[in-house]
């Protein structure tokens, strides 16, 4: 049985993932309306738009399936980790409220400020998911994360950065949803010919105040590298797994400019999802070793 929840749980991973993407290209595409005003159903001349959307319903459906039996035999399996039970829930309630919300979205016009936490909502999801995979795997034991001391610096350091990136990933999606991805044609200023000048209408407006957040986030990002690799070298899970969260938000920041610089490539802009995805189911996973280690 462990072998088979081990592959459940990578695949819920992988479908997990495939939801996340997949809601990013059907929002770059506009194609969220491609089954017109229907849910769960889907009627309407075919197009490329309702092969989109219609191909992220199932997706998500699919998703949603393997996530349910996921958290089920999680619990039977191996509840008695403290954190699968909660974990277990946790993806499965955000799941069905990312579905909620996008059911919603089609069937009664929504705000673009209201479907930005579209996005938001399936990655804690997603985050829940690939925790439960972790645990499943016994990545714990392997890296000697058990006997791991996170200080209460690092903790309070985990703990807003998580909450911070939530808003800068809102910030993101809300750009997508207002259609200013190409609002600022320069990058890393609005406009390279007048770098200080802010005249700005509110696509820009909210495209800038996203770079400026991403911006803090890598900064504050690399600040905590350069801290762990002077306090934990010796750390494995510390010392590699936040090396790897400092190399996915660095690419993700590239992949931010060259948004720009491609014209909003869509292949660009969907890795541009995809780094921040996984990146946040990195951090939470720090999340969870800094939990662990209070109740130690």
């Amino acid at each position: 049985m462990m072998k088979f929840l081990k592959y459940l749980s990578v695949l819920s991973t992988l479908a997990m993932i495939g939801v996340l993407v997949g809601g990013a290209l059907v929002t770059k595409t506009e194609s969220g309306m491609g089954c017109g005003a229907n849910w769960p159903f889907c009627y309407g001349t075919w197009s490329v738009e309702m092969f989109i959307e219609l191909s992220h319903r199932v997706v998500s459906s699919t998703a949603g399936i393997l996530v349910l039996l996921l958290s089920i035999i999680s619990w039977r399996k191996i509840g008695h980790i403290r954190e699968t039970k909660f974990l277990a829930f946790i993806s499965i309630f955000f799941l069905v409220a990312q579905g909620l919300i996008g059911a919603a979205a089609v069937l009664w016009p929504q705000s673009d400020f209201v479907l930005a936490l579209h996005f938001g909502i399936s990655l804690i999801s997603f985050a829940a998911v690939l925790l439960l995979t972790l645990l499943i795997f016994e990545v714990d034991h392997k890296f000697d994360a058990d006997s791991l001391i996170v200080s209460s610096s690092f903790r309070k350091h985990f703990i807003w950065l998580t909450i911070y990136i939530m808003i800068v990933v809102y910030s993101g999606a809300l750009v997508r949803h207002i259609d200013s991805s190409l609002a600022c044609p320069s990058w890393p200023f609005c406009n390279a010919s007048q770098p200080l000048s802010f005249d700005y209408h509110l696509g820009q407006w909210v495209q800038m105040g996203h770079r400026l957040l991403a911006g803090i986030a890598f900064i504050w990002t690399w600040v905590l590298f350069y801290k762990i690799r002077k306090h934990y070298r010796n750390s494995r899970v510390m010392y590699y797994g936040w090396g790897i969260a400092t190399l996915f938000i660095t690419i993700q920041v590239i992949l931010g400019g060259l948004v720009i610089f491609t014209k909003a490539n869509l292949m660009i802009a969907l890795l541009h999802a995809l780094f921040i995805t996984l990146f946040f189911g990195l951090l939470c996973y720090f999340l969870l070793l800094s939990n662990r280690s209070i109740k130690r």
